[in-house]
């Protein structure tokens, strides 16, 4: 599957370092600012496909989250991961208020830091999210998390997979699930365990009224890790939210599908440029 980024974008590394904590980035092009916010079982490469189409009109900060690639783990409460990420932006000096674009547990993240800090974005874009998870859920992520405990990351990756593709995608393209199980395995276990306890007991849905700003709401109709119920009830909960389900994605839409992930976001992105 090929990337849309183009190679005339030239990301840089940017860090920062909050409480002698460092928070690391890739950064390209200009405009108003986009933060980019990766999934639990991607990393910030999940990203590469649209990055460089981001990059031809705005500033974009694709994040390693805390625990990822040159981030610093801070800990496995989300809030404290999105009071870090609130602190590193802050410290990044940015010119506008940014969108936070935030895919699965990105999302929540986005999410949360948006909510313990208003007025730090312009907009908000959730993709494959919610607000809490149902009990079968919950249970799924505890069920991870004691498997990789057991008998570690590899013993998961299949079940990873599936929660990031559907099967019949994932028998089409098998060099990108290959590509995309090794990066899941060099995620590093601390962090995996600490996300899995927090996932299974976060619950958003009383601070969602929260949110003031025009928050775009996305999910892959065939999406198994988040599915689209709890985007519906994200939607709902939020004062100021647009639905738009993709058929045929699962949870990383933006690696399945770029070209109609660019599509479902352009006019929410280009909105919050024009004003």
């Amino acid at each position: 599957m090929q990337s849309a980024q183009t190679p005339a974008t030239e990301f840089k590394d940017l860090s920062v370092t909050v409480a002698g904590k460092r928070l690391s980035a890739r950064v390209a092009g200009s405009g108003r600012p986009i933060v980019l916010f990766h999934s639990l079982l991607a990393d910030q490469s999940s990203f590469d496909p649209v990055a460089g189409m981001l990059a031809a009109t705005h500033q974009v900060i694709v994040l390693n989250l805390p625990g990822f690639g040159a981030s610093d783990f801070v800990g496995s409460s989300l809030e404290a991961i999105a009071d870090h990420i609130a602190a590193g932006l802050k410290a990044m000096d940015l010119q506008h208020k940014p969108i936070l674009l935030g895919n699965g547990y990105g999302g929540f993240i986005a999410l949360l830091t948006a909510i313990r800090h208003p007025g730090i974005a312009s907009r908000l874009v959730l993709a494959d999210c919610g607000a809490a998870f149902s009990e079968p859920g919950r249970a799924a992520f505890r069920g991870m998390s004691a498997a990789a405990k057991d008998k570690g990351l590899g013993a998961i990756a299949d079940v990873a997979m599936r929660r990031l593709f559907a099967p019949g995608f994932q028998q089409l393209h098998p060099q990108l699930i290959e590509e995309r199980k090794q990066r899941f395995l060099a995620v590093d276990s601390q962090t995996f365990h600490g996300a899995c306890d927090a996932l299974a007991s976060l619950d958003l849905r009383p601070q969602l009224k929260a949110v003031t700003v025009p928050v775009l709401v996305l999910v892959g109709e065939q999406d198994e890790a988040t599915p689209p119920p709890m985007s519906h009830e994200l939607s709902a909960g939020l004062p100021h939210a647009e639905l738009v389900v993709l058929a045929g994605c699962a949870h990383v839409p933006q690696l399945q599908a770029p070209a109609a992930f660019m599509d479902a976001i352009r006019h929410f992105i280009d909105d919050d440029q024009r004003a």
